[in-house]
């Protein structure tokens, strides 16, 4: 099981990005959510099987097809049981 905050810079509001993830991350059986952020950038907050997490966050290199995507920070976080499924964040 593994958890991570992963922040998603670039052109990534204003393209769909919290959708694409939403439905990345459902298809992989991810739990935690996707947000907007002030700064212009999107958090992904991940939690499921290490190989699961790891393709969406390969996948947030990419982002939907009118992203671009110049950096992915990566911050392991400790597993927890809050998260039921993946939720998108106003």
């Amino acid at each position: 099981m593994k958890r991570v905050r992963a922040i998603v810079s670039g052109r990534v509001q204003g393209v769909c990005f919290r959708a694409y993830a939403y439905d990345k991350a459902r298809e992989l059986g991810v739990r935690g959510y996707v947000r907007n952020l002030w700064s212009g950038d999107v958090e992904i907050v991940a939690e499921g099987e290490d190989a699961a997490v790891d393709a969406l966050i390969a996948w947030a290199w990419e982002g939907p097809p009118w992203a671009h995507v110049t950096g992915v920070d990566i911050e392991p976080l400790p597993p927890g049981e809050e998260f039921r499924g993946f939720d998108v964040r106003h």
